[in-house]
């Protein structure tokens, strides 16, 4: 059975279930599911835990399987932790996971809570994985995006009694957050902690102003490429700016970026050439391998684009892949960094820019 992860507390108190699976990317939110799942457990008497962490293809299952099968001279009750960081268990993992699965159903005296990274697909497609879903709960940890971020940022606050002020001003205040801390939930997570300390909640009764903030929130925003094609596709040029100084202050490889931002051109273009012989934009993005977000920002991209934009882009990634590998270009930056900065922004602006056919009318009065 599948459970968003803002739906876990309502579960709980109908009722601890003997099999939990909880994968996703973000630590944070993975370990407060986990803490949650455990107290529940503690709660109803699971008064013993065990941990194994599967590292390697030699790894030893029966270790697991005796401590699904057996109870504690101690204890009643005992929850068993599987961590897979590799988020592949092997072959004797998919038959070992199977049988766990399968001995959940029923099982008041051990709690099994299997722990994994981000699954693909394919890896969601497994005997495995089928059964651990069949036999129990899974729970998908997803990460906050950008733009869900300042709400996010607003209820952990309202849960320490802290709120910003009302108005314009108040969101100016979480977005400033939001951009103080993109990407890295967990410090995310310190930095409101921190505040709760810095300006206790029974102060100005909890409300905090954007000075209090600017002063007490540090700079720990995390950036990935992918996310940086995204706010390019999306034609936001401050936050491009944003992303591209950290990730150069963070050591990302030049020739990394200048890949991403170069197969984002060269992907619009096949798509453009697939419309352009007749096939449907679903098909196009199909068959190119565009999907999730992506895909709704080409829907959206597409139409600004024409043919000789798109030359003019392909063009400039050529002319930047060699900036990037130590060539020099005539009317072009010398370094890298200045050059992946042009490229952005050049994409970015046309991926902002609003053709003259959709603009809005312009109403005049008589």
């Amino acid at each position: 059975m599948q459970l968003a992860a803002n739906q876990l507390g309502n579960h709980l108190q109908r009722g601890l279930k003997s099999l939990y699976t909880l994968h996703g990317d973000e630590p944070l939110l993975q370990q407060e599911a986990l803490d949650a799942i455990r107290a529940n457990a503690r709660a109803n008497g699971y008064t013993e835990r065990t941990s194994h962490t599967v590292a390697g293809a030699h790894f030893d299952w029966s270790e697991v399987l005796a401590a699904g099968g057996s109870l504690s001279l101690f204890a009643d009750k005992q929850i068993v932790e599987i961590r897979i960081p590799s988020g592949k268990p092997g072959k004797d993992g998919s038959v070992a996971l199977q049988q766990l699965a399968e001995g959940a159903q029923g099982n008041d005296s051990t709690l099994t809570i299997v722990l994994l990274p981000r699954l693909d697909k394919m890896t969601k497609s497994t005997a495995w994985f089928a059964a651990l879903d069949a036999n129990g709960v899974t729970l998908e940890v997803s990460p906050v995006e950008r733009g869900a971020l300042p709400q996010w940022i607003a209820q952990r606050l309202g849960a320490q009694g802290q709120r910003v002020e009302a108005g314009e001003e108040g969101q100016r205040t979480l977005q400033f957050f939001a951009d103080r801390v993109e990407g890295n939930l967990l410090a995310a997570h310190q930095e409101i902690q921190k505040l709760g300390l810095l300006f206790p909640a029974d102060a100005n009764g909890g409300v905090l102003t954007l000075e209090q903030v600017e002063s007490a929130v540090l700079n720990v925003a995390r950036y990935d490429v992918f996310k940086l094609s995204e706010a390019v596709l999306a034609g936001q040029a401050v936050r491009v700016q944003r992303m591209l100084d950290g990730l150069q202050a963070e050591g990302e490889a030049e020739v990394l970026v200048h890949y991403t931002l170069a197969e984002d051109i060269r992907a619009l273009k096949r798509v453009k050439d697939a419309m352009a012989q007749g096939r449907p934009l679903p098909m196009a993005l199909r068959e190119n391998r565009i999907w999730g977000p992506k895909e709704r920002l080409f829907e959206r991209v597409l139409p600004k684009l024409s043919e000789s934009k798109l030359a003019e882009l392909l063009q400039s990634a050529h002319l930047v892949d060699g900036i990037v590998k130590g060539l020099k270009q005539p009317d072009w930056p010398s370094t890298g960094w200045q050059a992946l900065h042009r490229l952005a922004l050049q994409l970015c602006g046309l991926c902002a820019a609003v053709p003259k056919a959709a603009a809005a009318p312009v109403y005049t009065r008589r």
